[in-house]
């Protein structure tokens, strides 16, 4: 079993990696291999609209002929029996290096006829976790979830998730380890302290859970 997860925040130790890790644990601990990718740490770009995944009898049919720091990332994501997505919410949607990666990720599997069917060779869980600094009520009165329900399902038919994928909302996140330092008016800092202690290990125990599932699907 090789489940893996790929990190879309910029930052390796902090909020969306914690979570990250621990849905990787959970899948270890059904015996699961697993890693976990930082994209940050990676030099490429989106799908420059080539083609070259959609040529009769090319070399590079069903597979991204862009060659760069991704190259071997997709590789193993062909390899892959469950995939978590991680990636911070900026201005409403994920990271622009976590969409370039979706792009990159999905695009060369998706077939261009009447049912736009996939080439990916099996059915795997696809799971998606989101960390956001707005609460809950703000995120549903700005409309982040249909923003990002898109992409999910898209990418949960690419890859033939069973159930559909599975998403985790974790929202009003404690960003600096000081808020006397910036200016952030709007947030009482107490309380996400104590949102931070109270509901935060929640959180990882949700993405820990996740894997677990995930892990415990795999046939």
């Amino acid at each position: 079993m090789n489940v893996l997860a790929i990190n879309g925040s910029p930052r390796k130790n902090e909020n969306t990696a914690t979570l990250l890790n621990k849905a990787l644990e959970g899948a270890a601990a059904q015996g699961a291999k697993t890693e976990l990718v930082h994209l940050y740490d990676l030099n490429f770009k989106g799908c420059i609209s080539c083609f070259a995944c959609k040529l009769k009898d090319g070399k590079s049919y069903g597979k991204c002929a862009v060659k760069d720091d991704l190259t071997a990332i997709l590789e193993k994501i062909d390899n892959a029996d469950a995939i978590i997505l991680g990636s911070p919410i900026y201005f409403g949607n994920v990271t622009g290096e976590m969409r370039s990666f979706m792009e990159r990720m999905t695009f060369p599997y998706l077939v261009y006829d009447k049912n736009y069917s996939s080439l990916f060779k099996k059915k795997i869980p696809v799971g998606f976790i989101y960390t956001m600094n707005l609460d809950e009520k703000t995120m549903q009165e700005w409309g982040y979830i249909p923003v990002l329900k898109g992409t999910e399902n898209m990418i949960g038919r690419i890859f033939g998730a069973p159930e559909g994928p599975e998403v985790l909302y974790v929202t009003d996140t404690y960003q600096f380890n000081d808020y006397s330092k910036y200016v952030v008016t709007g947030f009482d800092e107490a309380q996400k302290a104590k949102r931070r202690k109270e509901e935060f290990p929640k959180d990882c125990e949700k993405a820990f859970a996740m894997g677990a599932r995930f892990a415990g699907n795999i046939k």
